[in-house]
């Protein structure tokens, strides 16, 4: 006999509605009128104004461009050189291979504190402070310990009788990386590229640390002034942290799927 699955069931419900609980509150935050309390739950009214006086304001759209280019820059930079580094551990057999894997996964443990330092007194001996080098090169360069550990892991539920077979027929590696192991890796490719969007689009650090430009800032630096602009007016505030998350939000519920079909499937196989 099967059993019943309803307090199951009423859990999950309830732990939704706990996490959506603080979402929730932000958006009739952000529709209170100017003088409501903010310890009041409802709004008195559906104040829109709130939302109209974030989008004009002129930076905004200077700050979401930033964001855009520095988000799409960063996800492409870092699916296209984990997912190289990724197969090079997962398919390809060298002497040392596994102690490095090792002491790339090592690596996951460094703070961003710890690097900080160093790695802003290089890109200023670069001559690059001040400019996006510093914040996307890294990502060309597969600074993702934990995207390469993804995508290895994808990658070994791969057959390796489909890539000996290609190089049977004459194929490299570069060739059996493009046409065989990515057409066959997109939800993992997919999940990296998800992941290090929202990673990005959240950063407030390192735009802080190596841009000098207020014109070059991401939107993530555009709320923290309007935190301090709009202190005193809870429903403004609120309403620039609405839209500021709305783009990450809409990004994972067209490719939620894809995200959870990802980190399903880079776990199978060690």
């Amino acid at each position: 006999m099967r059993r019943s699955t309803l307090p199951a069931e009423l859990l999950g419900l309830a732990t939704a509605a706990l996490f959506a609980l603080p979402v929730v509150w932000m958006l009739l935050s952000s529709l209170k009128p100017p003088g409501q309390p903010e310890s009041e739950f409802w709004p008195a009214t559906f104040y829109w104004q709130n939302y109209a006086e974030v989008i004009e304001d002129e930076r905004l759209l200077v700050f979401l461009g930033n964001s855009l280019f520095y988000a799409v820059a960063t996800s492409a930079g870092t699916t296209v050189s984990c997912c190289v580094v990724a197969y090079g551990f997962a398919k390809l057999e060298w002497p040392g291979r596994d102690a490095l894997f090792l002491v790339l996964i090592a690596t996951m443990l460094l703070p961003f504190h710890v690097t900080m330092l160093p790695r802003f007194q290089l890109f200023a001996a670069l001559g690059l402070y001040g400019t996006y080098w510093p914040l996307i090169l890294p990502n060309w360069l597969a600074q993702e310990a934990f995207s390469v550990f993804l995508l290895r892991q994808f990658f070994l539920t791969i057959p390796d009788e489909v890539c000996d077979a290609a190089r049977i027929d004459g194929a490299g590696e570069w060739t059996i990386l493009s046409r065989i192991v990515v057409p066959m890796s997109y939800p993992a490719l997919a999940t990296v590229a998800v992941l290090q969007f929202l990673a990005t689009w959240n950063e407030f650090a390192g735009p802080l640390l190596y841009l000098n430009d207020p014109a070059r800032y991401p939107l993530a630096y555009a709320l923290q002034q309007f935190v301090s602009a709009y202190r005193t007016q809870f429903g403004p505030l609120m309403a620039g942290a609405v839209l500021f998350t709305l783009p990450a939000a809409i990004l994972f519920m067209i490719a939620g799927r894809i995200f959870t079909r990802g980190i399903a499937a880079g776990g199978l196989k060690g």
